[in-house]
């Protein structure tokens, strides 16, 4: 090979990295760019409804809930007379603005000027105050409980709470034993009236609802040809039934830590059910179980069907369920085109999501009352055919051994980092823990044995 040869192959090769490189770069470019809706998104959403549905401070919220991977880089800017968040990274931005009693909505496929021109309809209201009512209904809470270990409890309280001894980090704490509050404790910036992001436990308030409209409107799980859309397809086999045990058969990927379909679903796009029921199958209807939060919000889109308006739509929750058991000022966020969000958007107080498990620990009473149809709680913790003994309809269960300390007649509601109440029928037993508490750092297996221990045996 010559000099001239030689110096030709070279170049050849310097040019072949060189146009390799820049594949790269403007493939990394690309996917960088995808993934900006995303990164701001998460931080516009969740700190504008931290902001004014939580009342809490920036700074706070940055350094906790959102102080991870990207997000942690975002620049984040309020403007409190717009009541708004703008988030930007890099050359990405995006928008979240709050509307009074619907919380925060990411400003996607519709202006603000639309969004702003939805209110909460005027009049819904429980008609009673909690402050002077005895518990459940109220916030009067008289403890007749005895044989409980008060003074094992506090130091399990103290431990989660302050020292964070069990990892994680928890905001808010509550024991319910015998449908009472034995513990309750706080971080100092919460209190008893802080409402706190229910993330994936709302799809066990979704199955709730479900089960009044069963009740009061003769709603059938097993219909089918639910969606104009799939009329003449395999999916039109789908039944409510179905995606209340996430088996549905549509495709779906629910992995948080990239661009996926429940990442893009929540803070990219403006119609959360259509974005997940105009998914193709991926296996026949009922036969495959994987979880997946775009049914639930197909289910919340399927109720708001049931409805001739949307102010009644709106209403439903809160005057066909949330009143009826003492839940007064839960905050449910719909998207951008309307539908609550039935996955992840509900702000409720820890007592609120102590109360709504006493429902189910209650066989569907309250106060006497029936909220949900006889057999509805049997049926929502009942295994689904496919999850191997770890999923009901919306709810978790421990058939398949998930927290090992305790009775395999326990379910759940499991929400993104670290949000859980666990209900116990067999002890009457409903422990509620909600924070920021992500990739499984507390070591709930061993607080929940920590917390039976104190319990009277025999």
């Amino acid at each position: 090979m010559n000099e001239i040869t030689r110096k030709w192959s070279v170049r050849r090769v310097m040019y072949g990295l060189l146009i390799l490189a820049a594949l790269i770069i403007i493939a990394a470019a690309v996917y960088l760019n995808s993934l900006l809706p995303i990164i701001t998104g998460y931080a516009a959403k969740n700190l504008c409804s931290a902001v004014f549905v939580q009342q809490r401070d920036q700074e706070e919220v940055e350094s906790t809930d959102l102080n991870f991977s990207f997000i942690s880089l975002t620049s984040n800017s309020i403007d409190m007379e717009e009541k708004s968040v703008t988030s930007r990274f890099l050359w990405g931005k995006s928008k979240a603005i709050f509307r009074d009693r619907f919380g925060a909505t990411l400003v996607r496929g519709v202006d603000i000027d639309e969004l702003k021109s939805v209110y909460f309809p005027s009049g819904v209201e429980p008609g009673y105050s909690g402050d002077n009512i005895p518990w459940p209904m109220g916030e009067i809470v008289t403890d007749t409980l005895a044989g409980i270990d008060r003074e094992k409890l506090g130091t399990i309280t103290e431990n989660l709470i302050t020292e964070n001894a069990y990892g994680g980090n928890a905001f808010a704490f509550i024991v319910m034993s015998n449908g009472i509050p034995v513990a309750e404790s706080y971080k100092p910036q919460f209190t008893a009236e802080t409402p706190f992001l229910s993330w994936s436990m709302a799809k066990s308030v979704t199955n709730a609802m479900v089960g009044v409209m069963n009740m009061e409107r003769g709603l059938d799980i097993e219909s089918d040809n639910l969606l104009p859309d799939w009329d003449g397809e395999r999916r039109s086999q789908i039944t409510i039934n179905n995606l209340l045990q996430m088996q549905s058969g549509l495709g779906w990927n629910e992995d948080y830590g990239n661009r996926s379909d429940v990442t893009v679903m929540l803070h990219c796009e403006e119609d959360f059910a259509r974005f997940a029921y105009t998914k193709d199958l991926a296996y026949e209807p009922g036969t495959h179980w994987y979880y997946s939060s775009g049914t639930a919000n197909i289910v919340s889109w399927i109720l708001r069907e049931e409805f001739d308006n949307d102010n009644k739509y709106y209403a439903f929750p809160h005057t066909d369920l949330f009143y009826r058991i003492g839940i007064t000022d839960a905050v449910f966020e719909p998207d951008a085109s309307g539908t609550l969000v039935g996955s992840s958007y509900l702000y409720m107080t820890a007592r609120d999501y102590a109360r709504f498990a006493l429902l189910y620990l209650q066989d569907g009473l309250f106060a006497g009352e029936r909220v949900l149809p006889e057999g509805w709680v049997e049926y929502s913790v009942s295994a689904t055919q496919a999850s191997a003994g770890e999923y009901g309809s919306l709810f978790w269960l421990n058939r398949g051994d998930k927290v090992p300390s305790a009775p395999a007649d326990m379910f759940m509601c499991i929400g993104h980092d670290g949000q859980r109440i666990f209900m116990i029928p067999s002890l009457d037993l409903a422990v509620v823990i909600l924070g920021y508490s992500p990739d499984n750092s507390m070591d709930f297996n061993r607080l929940l044995k920590d917390i039976i221990a104190t319990l009277p045996t025999g």
